[in-house]
C-alpha cells in the first residue's frame, strides 16, 4: 500500500506515499506468467515472495565470491545478510560469452542453467528499468533475482512491516 493504492483488479497504482528505496523488504508476486515455468523447486505461478531489495533500475550488479557489488562498488555493510554455507564455487565455473549472462539472466534462463555457480559469482547484470532486483537475506539458501530475474514493480504489493522469524531478528526492519 506504501507503494501506491491498486484499482481493483487492474495493475494500475494510484496514491503513492513513497518510491521503492534500496534496502526495503517488500512482497511481491512471483515475476512469472507461465504456470509451468519450475524454479525454486516447483511453479512458484501467482506466489507472494518477500525479499530485500538491492538493486534499483539502472544499477549494475554483481556477486563475487559471495559479496554484493552494486555499480562496481561492495555493498557496504549488510548486518542482515547470512552467508552459513563456507563452501563457495569457483569463478570460471560457469560457460558464457561476454554479454550473454545479461541475456540469460533476462530471460530467466540462469537458474535452470547455472543453479550452484551462480549462488557466489553472478553477473554483472544492468536491471532493467522499472524493474528490482531482489535477494533474500539467506543468500546462500535464498531463492531470488539471481535465479529468476528482477521484479517488475507493478507484481511490487507492498512493504514488510515487522519481521517474526528467525526470533532473533524479531521487529521492525532495518
Amino acid at each position: 500500500f506504501i507503494y501506491g493504492f491498486r484499482i481493483p483488479y487492474t495493475k494500475k497504482k494510484i496514491v503513492k506515499f513513497r518510491e521503492v528505496k534500496r534496502g526495503d523488504i517488500v512482497v511481491f508476486q512471483f515475476p512469472s506468467l507461465d504456470p509451468r515455468d519450475f524454479q525454486c523447486g516447483g511453479s512458484q505461478y501467482g506466489k507472494d515472495f518477500i525479499k530485500r531489495v538491492v538493486g534499483m533500475p539502472g544499477d549494475k550488479i554483481e556477486v563475487k565470491e559471495g559479496q554484493l557489488y552494486v555499480n562496481g562498488a561492495k555493498a557496504g555493510d549488510e548486518p542482515y545478510a547470512q552467508y552459513l554455507d563456507q563452501f563457495r564455487y569457483p569463478r570460471g565455473t560457469e560457460k558464457t560469452q561476454p554479454g550473454d549472462y545479461q541475456v540469460y539472466w533476462e530471460n530467466r534462463l540462469l537458474g535452470k542453467m547455472f543453479s550452484e555457480y551462480i549462488r557466489d559469482n553472478f553477473g554483472p547484470v544492468v536491471v532493467p528499468g522499472g524493474q528490482y532486483m531482489v535477494m533474500g537475506d539467506n543468500r546462500d539458501k535464498s531463492c531470488d533475482s539471481r535465479y529468476w530475474g528482477a521484479v517488475p514493480e507493478d507484481l511490487i504489493k507492498g512493504k514488510a512491516w515487522f519481521t517474526y522469524w528467525p526470533p532473533s531478528r524479531m521487529g521492525f526492519p532495518k
